[in-house]
């Protein structure tokens, strides 16, 4: 091999490295411009990228929402008692949401709790809520169940209302364990002989 071909050889891997360097390096820019400019996620890293505020943590306020559904195979009435709420950041506060099971059959429901804007969802921290366990409604009944949280003070400035939002689901596999429960309990009549 020829001193020139080494040197060709040796200049192009040098040139490959310094490219693949680059790119990496660029790697961080790019993605924020993809986030930014074309999903439209604002990315924020530092309190000195974040727009200065004039109140102080404890003196911020912001209103949180509350919405509920159901799943159409829950035969509930599922809703929040009050649908928003001004709170302080950095406080606990509670709430509740009305639930009625409009069966005639003892059902579990399950719930899935969602919060919005996304990027709040790390700033939102509950500290009791009926999601954390399956709930059970016997037939006809109606329970109010509460939620406390808490804003932690250091959700991103320009975010000044944020939405819990909770699904329920019926619970098929607690639910079909209850009924075999209740079906086989002492003093129930059972299913009736064959002539």
């Amino acid at each position: 091999m020829s001193a020139q071909r080494k040197t060709l050889g040796i200049g192009t891997l040098v040139g490959i490295s310094i490219a693949a360097f680059a790119f990496t390096f660029s790697l961080v820019p790019l993605y924020r411009i993809a986030c930014e400019k074309v999903f439209g996620i604002r990315l924020e890293n530092s309190a000195a990228s974040a727009p200065a505020t004039s109140a102080t943590p404890a003196e911020r306020w912001v209103t949180v929402e509350f919405d509920a559904t159901v799943n159409s195979r829950l035969p509930w009435s599922f809703r929040p008692n009050e649908t928003r709420m001004r709170v302080r950041v950095g406080e606990q506060y509670e709430t509740t949401y009305y639930a009625h099971n409009d069966s005639a059959q003892p059902v579990v429901g399950s719930a899935t709790p969602s919060v919005a804007p996304a990027r709040a969802s790390g700033y939102f921290q509950k500290t009791e809520c009926f999601c954390f366990t399956a709930q059970t409604l016997e037939a006809g009944e109606t329970r109010d169940m509460p939620v406390r949280f808490i804003v932690d003070p250091s959700l991103p400035p320009d975010v000044n209302t944020v939405t819990l939002s909770y699904t329920f689901f019926k619970n098929d596999v607690l639910t079909s364990r209850l009924a075999a429960q209740v079906a086989s309990a002492p003093g129930r009549p059972g299913p009736a002989a064959a002539p």
